[in-house]
């Protein structure tokens, strides 16, 4: 038996006892005999289902009362039940079945005492206010109940949302900074890597001429993209911090620092035509442009494959957006592994509503072509 059941049967066998005590105590009728005691515990059985089918108890107990006041039993022994009654049929049911059936009830209780003159029309009345009071009870807790539910249910789905617009953002961030992660060492370890390269060349050359001015340069070279990369791994690392003023934070990179990054791969032994607009761009435009930029350089430096490469960057504005193309004339990625540079040049398009192609040109080179949205004059960047 569940608790729901259990709580119903408690509730008959209480509202019985009751019924008992008043039948033979106080109120207007007769004292119940055998068939009118038999009645009145009849009446209180179908109150154990009342909210598992409160219809049925309502067809099954009106006709036991009724026989019971027709009798002229104790009319105040099945009050009790009658009102828990009409009580379960309200606040389960719907707003016209609560109608229903309190007029039927009542129109039911006019007919019985119809007979009895104006002092029966007068009874009548005062137990209508009885029914009507029971069932607008009924009604009103049906409707908060539901109300509570409602704000409970609506407020289950803002934490939802909550919760879920917290793990988006985090997972946003994850992203972006494993992208930057992936494009400033993916860029630093392939400069470090060419320029190890050219200082192993020039010692294994010819030793008996080393030629110490380039092997120098070349680890002077290596020191200081070291260092470059410390810092801008340092700036990149410090958002996973909460303890550090924003303003100590480096500022994102941007068009300013494509020079730099083209000297770089010049270094590296690539010939880099660069061609920058002066005007200034929102920071999240000018920070995916760079690191567009630095990927392409990198992959390009890479996966050249021959002296003399030549990777021509075009950064310049048009209709209303800022168009990026990095093209070389090298072998292209050839039969390297994939990586995520061109997934991650993707996701930073995309996160500025922008537009990426990149593909090998015919047998020889690589292009790279971006078109990154710039905001209305006086919208602002997103």
């Amino acid at each position: 038996m569940t608790s729901v059941r259990r709580q119903d049967v408690l509730l008959a066998a209480g509202l019985a006892v009751l019924a008992s005590v008043v039948a033979v105590s106080f109120g207007t009728g007769r004292r119940p005999d055998a068939l009118g005691w038999t009645l009145l515990l009849a009446l209180h059985v179908p109150l154990a289902w009342r909210r598992r089918a409160p219809l049925v108890v309502l067809c099954v107990m009106i006709p036991l009362i009724a026989t019971f006041h027709e009798h002229d039993y104790n009319h105040s022994a099945p009050t009790g039940a009658s009102m828990v009654l009409l009580y379960t049929v309200a606040v389960t049911g719907s707003v016209r079945r609560t109608v229903v059936v309190g007029c039927s009830v009542i129109g039911l209780m006019l007919a019985l005492k119809i007979g009895d003159g104006m002092s029966g029309v007068a009874e009548s009345f005062q137990i209508a206010g009885w029914v009507v009071s029971m069932l607008v009870l009924g009604g009103y807790l049906r409707v908060h109940r539901q109300l509570t539910a409602t704000a409970l249910e609506r407020a289950e789905r803002a934490e939802r949302t909550r919760e879920e617009e917290a793990r988006r953002r985090v997972a946003e961030e994850r992203l972006r900074i494993a992208r930057d992660l992936h494009d400033l060492l993916a860029h630093s370890i392939t400069l470090i890597g060419v320029r190890t390269s050219v200082a192993a060349h020039v010692l294994a050359e010819d030793p008996d001429r080393l030629d110490r001015a380039a092997v120098a340069k070349a680890l002077d070279d290596i020191a200081e993209t070291c260092r470059s990369a410390r810092g801008e791994l340092r700036t990149t690392l410090e958002v996973l911090r909460d303890d550090g003023p924003p303003d100590e934070r480096g500022p994102l990179p941007g068009l300013g620092g494509l020079p730099d990054l083209a000297a770089t791969a010049r270094d590296a032994g690539a010939n880099v035509e660069l061609a920058v607009p002066a005007d200034a761009v929102p920071a999240a435009v000018g920070a995916a442009a760079y690191r567009i930029v630095q990927e392409a350089l990198t992959n390009a430096v890479r996966h050249g494959g021959r002296d003399g490469l030549t990777v021509r960057v075009g950064v310049h504005e048009r209709d209303g957006a800022l168009h990026v193309d990095v093209t070389d004339d090298g072998l292209g990625s050839g039969a390297a592994p994939p990586g995520f540079g061109l997934v991650g040049m993707r996701e930073r398009v995309r996160s500025v509503g922008g537009t990426l192609t990149a593909g090998p040109l015919g047998t020889r080179g690589f292009q790279v072509s971006a078109v990154l949205p710039l905001p209305a004059p006086g919208e602002g960047a997103r």
